[in-house]
Order: C-alpha cells, then sequence, then structure tokens
C-alpha cells in the first residue's frame, strides 16, 4: 500500500482536491493521501517549491508527490514525472521542484526525469484549465500503482528550474533571505541555522537581533527573536507574536548576519 501527498493552490472550497482524490482512488483504490497543502498563494510557484523542498524528505520511500502550482496551464509548457532518491513527483515543468532537486543533487541522490507526453496514463479526456485532475492525478496514480517512471513518457534531463536567490557569504557574515512567511508570521530565511554563531547579530528591517534562542519559550512574550526553524533554517519570531506584522517585510528581503 503506497502513500501520494497532494501540494496545490487551489484552495479546499470548490471541490478540486476531492474530484483529484476520486480519480487517484479510481486507478490506485489502496492508495493512502496526504494533504500536504492547498492553501499556497494562487501561482505562486516560488512558495510552493520552499513547501515542497522542506516537507517531501521526511516521507516514507516510494511516496508519490503529486504538486500543482500552475499558471501556465492548458499552454505548451510540459508536465513531468521525475524521481528523486527514493521518491517521485509528478508536477507541471515550471520551476516547482527547484529546491528539491537543489537539496537532491547536493547530496548525490539519484535523479531521473520524463516528460508526460504518453496519453495512455492521462484520462480519456483532457481539459485546458484543469491538468491536476485530468493528467497530474491520473499519471500519480498509476505510479503508486507501480508503473515504472520510464513508461509514462519521454526521458528529459532539463527540468525548468526558477531562479531563486541563495545565501552570500560576506566579510562580515552572511546575507540571507526571506522565502517563506509561515501561519503565525514567522519569518523563515533560506541560510541553513548550522552557519550561523550563536552569539551573532541578526539584522532585519531597522531591528538587530543578538544572538539564537533555542525555542521560543525561552524569551518573554513579545520579544523578537532569532533561531533555527523547524526545517534547521535561519528564522526571525515575535515570541507569542507576529514577526511579519512587526516588521513590515516580504518573502525576499534580505536579512544580515554579522558575526
Amino acid at each position: 500500500m503506497g502513500i501520494l501527498s497532494l501540494l496545490t493552490d487551489f484552495g479546499t472550497q470548490d471541490g478540486f482536491i476531492g474530484v483529484m482524490k476520486g480519480v487517484i482512488w479510481g486507478i490506485c483504490p489502496d492508495v493512502k493521501i496526504s494533504d500536504i497543502s492547498h492553501a499556497v498563494e494562487p501561482q505562486n510557484v516560488a512558495q510552493g517549491a520552499v513547501i515542497l523542498s522542506r516537507v517531501a524528505p521526511f516521507f516514507p520511500d516510494g511516496t508519490v508527490h503529486v504538486a500543482v502550482i500552475d499558471p501556465g496551464v492548458g499552454t505548451t509548457r510540459r508536465a513531468i514525472a521525475a524521481q528523486i532518491g527514493t521518491q517521485f513527483c509528478v508536477a507541471p515543468d515550471n520551476g516547482l521542484l527547484t529546491l528539491w532537486l537543489q537539496d537532491a543533487e547536493e547530496r548525490q541522490l539519484p535523479l531521473k526525469f520524463v516528460d508526460l507526453d504518453n496519453p495512455d496514463y492521462w484520462l480519456k479526456s483532457i481539459t485546458g484549465t484543469f491538468h491536476g485532475r485530468d493528467l497530474f492525478a491520473p499519471v500519480g496514480a498509476h505510479l503508486a500503482a507501480g508503473v515504472p517512471l520510464e513508461e509514462l513518457g519521454t526521458v528529459i534531463n532539463d527540468p525548468i528550474r526558477l531562479n531563486m536567490p541563495i545565501p552570500e557569504k560576506t566579510d562580515a557574515g552572511w546575507r540571507a533571505h526571506i522565502t517563506l512567511i509561515d501561519h503565525f508570521g514567522n519569518i523563515r530565511t533560506n541560510l541553513r541555522v548550522e552557519k550561523v554563531d550563536a552569539n551573532a547579530k541578526i539584522r532585519i528591517a531597522d531591528e538587530e537581533i543578538t544572538g539564537l534562542v533555542k525555542s521560543y519559550g525561552h524569551k518573554d512574550v513579545g520579544t523578537l527573536v532569532a533561531l533555527g526553524d523547524s526545517g534547521g533554517y535561519l528564522e526571525v519570531a515575535v515570541v507569542n507574536g507576529n514577526a511579519v506584522e512587526r516588521l513590515g517585510v516580504q518573502v525576499g528581503d534580505v536579512v544580515e548576519v554579522v558575526q
């Protein structure tokens, strides 16, 4: 019995996720489906890439991830499937896999890609606006049912990559970037916290934080703190508060680390 995850920007009110699950279970009735998120900002491929890269490595071997943030649906953009290490992903070829691929390459994991150009594994009728139901869900289900990756289409080696910022080493320390603002208003960056000295100064907006804490509860309520998030990246937060509201920053802004 396999596991298949879903990551989309579809929301939950319109039945889009429900019908995708119906298609999946119609092909692979025993698969377990996990919802990563359906609250990605509409058309925000970069946000989806961050979430996918942080979540997918925690799933077991053989998991199939169906990720659909697809502003190019119905155009000439490719649909692809990939083997990334011991897992699989089905997605539009728009850079959604960028960060997961970077991590896999750093770890020297095996990678394979196919262009999903074999219609035998799609629904019989394909619309121009809902490839999540008509193409990605059935392909993901067939993968979960044991169909080999290479049967799904033509092997390729050039998936689209997003041009996403990476941390920059400076004379003073690091220049990091905000990559994600979570539900609590915590500010997550692209800098691994292991690269940050325990007593470093973290500069963000007009504020400066001295040193890292182990968790939110180590400072008083309302205090601006820096710490490692659950994925091992530098995070800025307000204890029991909302850091992004306090600082007025957004994804892509710079966070300076002096050490």
